[in-house]
């Protein structure tokens, strides 16, 4: 089969960072699906995993952490799909990437593809979609119902709205939660694609954040979520969170944090890893694949949209690499896609 590997982590620029090259099509055993992939996703975990580092792989390393494609085989185990079925999910980053014609992927962290989207549309969503999930409906334990309408909707602030999880997580927030929605953005581009997807209120991560939300008419806010620079905008978060209010960050931090600026607010801090369930093979496992069912039956009943906003082809080394380019940069706006081998 057709693949996008590496044995060395390189620059983008360099032509060995990411190759092509032919492997192996593998067979699937247990609850694993072989999956033919129609199109895949690039996100900063990818950039991340491949950034420069002087390990060698003895033998080539596939990456890619977004998926949709068809089920072409199944392992004795499976219940949930059968041949045929076209399915979508982020995977396992322990296991083999989806930069590749062919993926063994356990069956519950996949779901069901949107009726309405394409293959590329569909592309776009699992990683993103299960860390915003995640982040708001299992780490900030914010309800999926929105409150009466007699009750004042919460407030949330989401730091780095225009990039991928940021742009499922405004319509999450907005349009299943019933929150009323802060985003940040940088640019002109940006801050129409925010308010686009939802946002009721846009502020500028590189301004002074506590001083713009009280321009917006907010003293505090009743949940943060840090999609970008964690140390930067750690202080910031602790400072407009509200008392007994939560965040909640996906980016790793270089320096410590220093937590004790919530204690007098009773505040709570917490980690969202998508990639939790899989890798310790949690007993919730299955949660994965049933929220992307749920996200699935968001997207053909109309209430949330696809966040793809570039798409390359083929899927050949040459485009993900030009993906992996544009990711670094810092500025990409929703999600860059490649379809077909």
């Amino acid at each position: 089969m057709k693949a996008i590997a590496l044995t060395q982590y390189l620059p983008i620029d360099n032509p060995e960072s990411l190759f092509d090259i032919q492997l192996d099509k593998p067979s699937p055993s247990g609850r694993d699906l072989l999956v033919e992939i129609k199109a895949i996703a690039v996100n900063p975990v990818d950039v991340k995993v491949r950034a420069p580092k002087d390990t060698i792989e003895k033998t080539p390393r596939v990456l890619g952490w977004d998926a949709a494609g068809v089920v072409q085989a199944v392992g004795p185990d499976v219940s949930r799909f059968k041949v045929g079925d076209r399915v979508f999910y982020a995977g396992d980053i322990t296991r083999p990437g989806a930069n590749s014609e062919f993926q063994l992927v356990d069956e519950r962290i996949v779901g069901n593809m949107p009726q309405s989207l394409s293959f590329e549309q569909a592309a776009a969503l699992p990683l993103t979609t299960i860390t915003a999930w995640e982040a708001l409906f299992d780490r900030l334990h914010i309800s999926p119902t929105p409150a009466a309408a007699t009750t004042p909707a919460k407030s949330i602030l989401i730091i780095g709205g225009a990039g991928g999880v940021g742009s499922i997580a405004i319509q999450l927030a907005v349009k299943v939660a019933g929150l009323n929605v802060i985003a940040t953005a940088s640019r002109p581009e940006s801050e129409k694609w925010v308010r686009d997807l939802g946002a009721q209120h846009v502020i500028n991560h590189f301004g002074d954040l506590a001083a713009q939300l009280r321009q917006q008419g907010f003293e505090h806010v009743d949940y943060v979520l840090i999609l970008n620079d964690t140390d930067r905008h750690f202080p910031a978060a602790a400072a407009v969170i509200a008392p007994q209010g939560m965040i909640c960050t996906i980016v790793e931090n270089d320096a410590p944090l220093d937590v004790s600026l919530l204690k007098s607010k009773s505040a709570g801090f917490i980690w969202e890893f998508m990639f939790t369930r899989s890798m310790f093979q949690t007993a919730d496992m299955q949660q994965q694949g049933n929220l992307l069912d749920q996200v699935a039956r968001l997207i053909d009943n109309n209430i949330i949209v696809t966040t793809v906003n570039q798409v390359l082809s083929p899927i050949n080394a040459a485009n993900l690499r030009q993906a992996h380019a544009a990711l670094e940069t810092g500025r990409a706006i929703g999600k860059i896609v490649l379809k077909d081998f």
